[in-house]
């Protein structure tokens, strides 16, 4: 029995400092190598860390970035050959025997730099390489231990995690669906959540009370470096709450979360502008608050904008709000918002739409909005108000949001929420610009997917089954 098959134990790198003087068995990459001779250097790296290890007369063959298992002696280095640079830079493996788990080919791209030079589609293309980056394993971590942190807050907080459906109804949300076409009901099909909002709602009706989720929500929308097709959203509602309620939560579960993964905080009371005072002062809804110099140390500035228009006219270059606001008037946010108390009866009357005024706030940071939310329509009459200043009849009201007035017909409380933006605030705290350096396996500029290629044509059979037909551009 070979030395590696006695030693069953592996040995983490980040552990060995702590084993000097024993044998060890580590498993990992080959992050670089150098030759000198009869003596092989090389750099294994596993999750953990990274650590020289030195073989005599083998490992000549081993290529970079191969997967190996080494038994070997944990050595002190000599104090002028300690690197101070590393965790284990105090230590060396003097190996004994070992084994190539698979050797690596050729690469098709380095993996030993930051990869901003490299080609975006190359990185894509080869993404599970992409990700070995010493940049890119840090971002994992980092977006891991956030996700984490927001959530123990909530769970703090006395709030349930609930999933809902990713198969759904085809409703108005702001922008198009992407649609799934049903193999047993030939003819309908399906939509892809642009968001949980109306579940979360009905979750508020089911009598929840304090509800999360981070979401998977998929919009069919255009492209740019700071959104894609799919985002992850932290998704939450609340029961018998004013606006203030919610943003307290907010601040709080986001401060707590941003210190615990070693962020600076530029204020952790976070200030709040009217839209309109926003408007004035920044010319913007979303805006830096952060000096030069706060900037360039990666603190992170969060506000609130609130008080914004209900309406607002429609874009006659958005296909989206031309059809959503058939009337001319579309939403600006979410048509599930309730308006402000002192807007309600103009709201309800669909009088002046372009002055009224909804209970919808906004959480911006560095420059980005970060997160939307708002206090919901709970009675049917207001829902149905918002559909008609938009134009929409009663058959289309009924046929769109039907289950939410019947919802709203048997006892369901006043609650309000907010989605923030997962992907986004990773970025900001990473200090990368594009959504697509935080996420594992991201769209590419134009919506094809990484690693495999998606979209693509499916086969006859499946057309047939769907009862589908590709038609010739």
């Amino acid at each position: 029995m070979s030395e590696i098959e006695l030693i069953q134990e592996r040995t983490m790198i980040a552990e060995a400092p702590a084993k000097v003087g024993e044998t060890v068995k580590l498993e990992g990459w080959v992050a670089t190598k150098r030759d000198h001779g009869k003596l092989t250097f090389i750099d294994l790296r596993d999750a953990s860390g990274i650590i020289q290890i030195v073989g005599y007369q083998m490992l000549g063959e081993v290529t970079t970035e191969s997967v190996l298992s080494i038994i070997g002696e944990v050595k002190a280095r000599p104090e002028k050959m300690v690197n101070h640079d590393l965790p284990t830079g105090s230590v060396e493996i003097d190996v004994k025997s070992y084994e190539i788990l698979n050797m690596a080919k050729e690469l098709p791209l380095p993996v030993d730099t930051d990869g901003y030079e490299i080609n975006e589609e190359v990185r894509l293309r080869y993404r599970y390489l992409d990700l070995r980056r010493q940049r890119l394993q840090k971002v994992l971590r980092l977006r891991s231990s956030y996700t984490r942190a927001l959530r123990e807050e909530l769970y703090k907080q006395g709030f349930m995690e609930v999933e809902t459906p990713i198969l759904t109804k085809s409703t108005r949300e702001g922008a198009r669906d992407f649609v799934v076409p049903s193999r047993l009901q030939h003819g309908k099909f399906y939509a892809l959540p642009q968001s949980p909002q109306q579940y979360k709602q009905l979750l508020m009706t089911s009598g929840v009370e304090k509800y999360f989720q981070f979401a998977r929500c998929i919009r069919d929308e255009d492209l740019r470096a700071d959104r894609g097709f799919e985002h992850t959203q932290v998704d939450l509602e609340m029961s018998f709450v004013s606006r203030d309620d919610v943003m307290a939560t907010v601040e709080s579960m986001v401060v707590n979360a941003v210190k615990t993964v070693g962020g600076t905080l530029k204020d952790e009371k976070f200030p709040v502008f009217t839209y309109a005072q926003a408007m004035e002062q920044f010319g913007a809804d979303k805006f830096d608050l952060r000096t030069e110099e706060e900037k360039a140390a990666g603190v992170l500035s969060f506000a609130w904008v609130v008080d914004f228009p209900f309406f607002k006219q429609v874009d006659k270059d958005d296909a989206a709000e031309v059809q959503d606001g058939r009337s001319g008037w579309t939403f600006t946010h979410n048509p599930f918002s309730m308006p402000k108390p002192e807007f309600l009866d103009q709201h309800l009357a669909g009088e002046d739409v372009g002055s009224i005024l909804t209970s919808q706030y906004d959480l911006v940071c560095n420059g980005y909005e970060a997160g939307g939310g708002g206090i919901r329509a709970h009675k049917p009459e207001i829902l149905k108000a918002t559909f008609k200043i938009m134009g929409y009849s009663d058959e289309e009201i009924q046929e769109n949001i039907g289950h939410m007035l019947e919802a709203f017909e048997v006892g369901t409380p006043p609650h309000g929420g907010i989605a923030l933006g997962l992907d986004r605030q990773v970025m900001v705290l990473a200090g990368e610009n594009s959504l697509r350096e935080v996420i594992a396996f991201p769209m590419n500029s134009s919506g094809k997917t990484a690693v495999m290629d998606a979209p693509s044509e499916i086969s006859e059979e499946q057309l047939t089954e769907l009862n589908l037909e590709i038609e010739d551009d």
